[in-house]
């Protein structure tokens, strides 16, 4: 089964550091584990209709918490860093959270 574009794309990373990206046309985005650069990039260019220059990924490892004795561990997720083309139009998305 083929996995589609909102499968591969969890959802946007809005913080500081990212909105201050997005004027350089960099944008974050929190994605499923099991995929690659490739099909990050494919699903961006599907999903907001934009031409994608490249993608770099990294793998994020989950907080360990306490809740008084009790210790827990947040989930490990991997995150992607879209830098779009020069010509390509923004995503809108972003444009909002300014």
């Amino acid at each position: 089964m083929r996995k589609t574009a909102h499968d591969i794309i969890r959802r946007p990373i809005v913080t500081e550091k990212s909105m201050a990206q997005a004027a350089e046309k960099k944008y974050t985005f929190e994605v499923a584990k099991d995929v690659n650069k490739i099909e990050i990039k494919q699903a961006v260019e599907e999903a907001f209709g934009v031409k994608v220059k490249k993608v770099n990924t990294m793998n994020v490892l989950g907080k360990f918490k306490r809740q008084g004795v009790h210790v827990g561990k947040r989930p490990d997720w991997k995150k992607a860093i879209v830098t779009l083309t020069d010509d390509s139009k923004t995503i809108e998305f972003f444009d909002g959270m300014n």
